[in-house]
């Protein structure tokens, strides 16, 4: 049973890096192509099959400050309704490749301590058994842009199934692992009964 201080602590701190991941997702998008606000909302939320779905309360402010630091840049387009358009600027070009550059190495880091505690806490070989990796929260938005609705979710389906079966080997191995020390304790169980006879 988790307490309402660590379920508020968890949702502040995913709060925190979802502003993180959606300066370098917002960069990306207009890396590829000039937007306005809710067409990258829009686009996020699409990518991600609804997972994330950005609000204008929290687009808006980042992308404020991505122009305020000169990152992007927008113009007011000529649309009925005014709709600012954002394009990516060299500085911005240039903070996003390191900005990438930077979570990949991040993401290494987290995935070695992730593969460290899974070992410790499972008591797997790790000649034996590869702990499942964590996803690169970017790779939708670096990917090349699915040609249809149905090829974008036949990417998530088999991206899902890699993962599953990942889990379903470790699920096995954890299995057996546990089988292994039930049998050592019931022998051990044994051993003592007939030696106290």
């Amino acid at each position: 049973m988790h307490s309402p201080h660590e379920e508020k602590t968890v949702a502040k701190w995913l709060k925190e890096s979802q502003k993180g991941y959606m300066r370098i997702a917002l960069l990306i998008l207009l890396g590829k192509k000039p937007c306005h606000g809710y067409e990258m909302m829009k686009e996020v939320e699409d990518r991600t099959e609804g997972f994330w779905k950005p609000t204008a309360g929290g687009v808006y402010p980042i992308l404020q400050s991505l122009e305020k630091a000169g990152y992007i840049k927008g113009k007011w387009g000529p649309q009925k309704r005014k709709r600012k358009i954002y394009h990516l600027t060299e500085s911005g070009q240039l903070i996003l490749d390191r900005a990438l550059l930077k979570h990949s190495q991040i993401a290494e880091s987290m995935n070695t301590l992730f593969e460290e505690y899974a070992r410790a806490v499972l008591d797997l070989d790790p000649e034996a058994v590869a702990v499942p990796r964590m996803p690169n929260p970017f790779s939708i938005f670096l990917e090349k842009e699915p040609k249809s609705r149905l090829e974008a979710l036949e990417i998530k389906r088999n991206r899902i199934q890699h993962m599953i079966k990942m889990l379903q080997n470790e699920l096995q191995t954890v299995d057996e692992r546990l089988a292994d020390l039930s049998r050592q304790k019931q022998e051990l169980d044994d051993d003592s009964v007939s030696v106290g006879e």
